[in-house]
């Protein structure tokens, strides 16, 4: 058999499975929603795994990559925002340490509440706590706030979230603070006090707090690019060691103060991230559950054929989270070159692919279902909208009539995926070819994949990457994946598909400077639809989080805003004597 149809085969499993089992959630409603028959997989939505968790141990993450970047100013996978924030860093705002929708929650982190707005929002100031501490004993300041923010404007430091470009005043043609100059719209009045102006109104700027740009950074700790290897630690643990690609070593800061901090709860002595494994391989260990492993949680997403392992069984299926990423996995069209810069060679591709053999080679119905939209249910009022009523399976024969309208009957294109993703891309490849599209896949290792897809040198033909809303919002979904002038030269992030539309940039501007809430949400809606119709990148999947946890993991659960990955704030251990490492 080809390695396709054992796949299949595996799937077909997890298919039967999820029409037969009960005491599961409705994958369609959020986290946390009533119990239904529909995806065994979801049977721990909304849930804690493992009970209370007691202090100590070691508790161990095994992965199948390095992080891409662990500098707060570059820090902007969703993975690895989690681990970032929840262990190493805090930032001026985050969310709660809790399971479904309360974690969607705001609440103060290193400032003493949400921010003050003023001058009809275009002016935002923090206060900090008091006794708030770095991992040597010195105390964390505005200006050390402000100095971050400042770095992600820095071209070196790139990958990084862009809110603070998009909506802080002034900052036409600054590069941040590395060559001594510095932003007017940050004020520092004194040590605990940070003020932002900017452009326009923002209402829901206390969200755009939570991220890694507004956690601190010392002027006197800045490496450059090799401040990825050593973040100085202002969270409740402090780097001890770091072997880029194969191993990551945590201990306790013992200048963090939990008075200080009402979010993490620092169970573990240790954490230990064990990198370079393959994702299969990461599974059955943590299935057998031996030694460290009963203490092991995984980063990176169970394999699909390992689901025939898991569902079966309830001990261990007991240990899996599978969480809704609240996010859309798209077939990004590279716009900027042929044969994507025509509008219906695009169109075609749209019909072309197979999303039912995606679905398939993610693992089943249990693990993703079919998108029909850019905007993930989440912000279209709990149900994506369907603009285009193309068949799940496709419609071949009208993406070749619009092919050969276009004068392309055959097409030769490149795709790149992640390594973990290359049964995706082969459903891709495969559906393709119906109509008469050949695709050459190309496989990069996760760590440098959206290095790689950023980068407008090296941009393939088409890749395949999702886009999670930073906060429940329009505005922090179409803007970062289709404004045309957020596209940059390396660390392009969310546009992969280079969309440059004049009509879409003017509509996103229209939206951004709506007062109204609810008009906004229900004009982004719109504005999917009509991006929808220019076809600048293929909706393809709507995604869980399969997570499987050790027999020794406590407090674990999938984060709703962290798209579904364990809330490093609060896992730990049920029996921290048991833990090795």
């Amino acid at each position: 058999m080809t390695k396709r149809t054992q796949l299949a085969l595996a799937t077909t499993v997890v298919a039967a499975l999820a029409l037969g089992a009960s005491g599961c959630s409705d994958p369609k409603k959020s986290a946390g929603a009533a119990p239904s028959a529909a995806n065994p997989a979801a049977a721990n939505d909304g849930r804690t795994l493992g009970g209370a968790p007691v202090k100590g141990g070691t508790l161990t993450v095994l992965s199948n990559q390095d992080f891409a970047h662990l500098d707060p100013a570059r820090n902007w996978v969703m993975p690895a925002m989690d681990f970032g924030t929840r262990l190493l860093y805090r930032t001026l705002v985050t969310f709660k340490a809790e399971p479904g929708k309360a974690g969607s929650e705001l609440v103060p982190d290193l400032a003493t509440d949400l921010g003050t707005p003023s001058n009809g929002g275009r002016t935002w100031t923090f206060t900090l706590k008091e006794g708030v501490k770095y991992e040597d004993g010195s105390p964390i300041k505005a200006q050390d706030i402000k100095y971050n923010v400042e770095r992600s404007f820095a071209p070196d430091l790139t990958g990084g979230p862009d809110y603070a470009a998009q909506y802080l005043a002034g900052t036409e043609g600054y590069k941040g603070p590395l060559q001594g100059k510095h932003l007017d719209s940050v004020k520092t009045p004194d040590d605990r006090t940070i003020v932002f102006e900017l452009k326009r109104p923002v209402a829901e700027f206390s969200a755009t707090a939570t991220l890694p740009t507004f956690a601190p950074v010392p002027q006197s700790q800045e490496k450059g690019t090799q401040y990825d290897a050593r973040p100085f630690s202002s969270g409740p643990y402090r780097i001890d060691t770091y072997d880029r690609d194969k191993k990551l070593v945590l201990v306790r800061n013992e200048h963090w103060d939990p008075k200080t901090d009402t979010v993490r709860k620092a169970y573990p002595d240790r954490f230990v991230v064990v990198m370079g494994l393959k994702g299969g391989q990461i599974d059955d260990r943590i299935i057998a559950g031996d030694g460290a492993d009963a203490s092991a949680v995984q980063y990176s997403d169970m394999r699909p054929e390992s689901a025939p392992k898991v569902l079966p069984k309830p001990d261990v299926k007991a240990r899996l989270l599978a969480e809704s990423q609240g996010c859309t996995e798209m077939l990004h069209l590279n716009n900027s070159r042929a044969p994507f810069d025509d509008p219906k060679v695009r169109e075609a591709l749209q019909y072309a692919v197979d999303k039912e053999a995606v679905v398939t080679a993610g693992g089943g119905p249990a693990l993703n279902e079919v998108a029909t939209a850019y905007l993930p249910p989440a912000l279209s009022g709990g149900k994506q909208a369907d603009t285009l009523k193309i068949p799940a399976a496709g419609d071949p024969a009208r993406a070749k009539e619009l092919l050969k309208a276009a004068g392309k009957e055959s097409l030769k294109v490149s795709l790149a995926v992640s390594t973990g993703d290359k049964g995706k891309a082969e459903a891709i490849q495969q559906g393709l070819s119906r109509a008469g599209i050949e695709v050459v896949i190309d496989t990069i290792d996760p760590g440098a994949y959206y290095d790689v897809i950023g980068d407008l040198s090296t941009t393939p033909d088409m890749s395949l990457s999702g886009w999670c809303p930073d906060y429940p919002s329009g505005s922090t979904w179409i803007p970062f994946v289709f404004d045309g002038r957020t596209i940059k030269d390396k660390g392009n992030q969310g546009n992969n598909s280079q969309f440059r539309d004049e009509a879409t940039i003017k509509r996103i501007d229209e939206i951004n400077a709506m007062a109204d809430a609810k008009q906004a949400n229900q004009a982004w809606i719109d504005l999917d639809a009509e991006i929808m119709k220019k076809s600048p990148a293929v909706p393809v999947l709507l995604e869980r989080k399969p997570l499987l946890v050790g027999p020794n993991i406590a407090g674990a659960y999938g984060h709703p805003v962290w798209t579904g990955t364990i809330d490093y704030a609060t896992v730990g251990l049920k029996d921290p004597s048991k833990s090795q490492g």
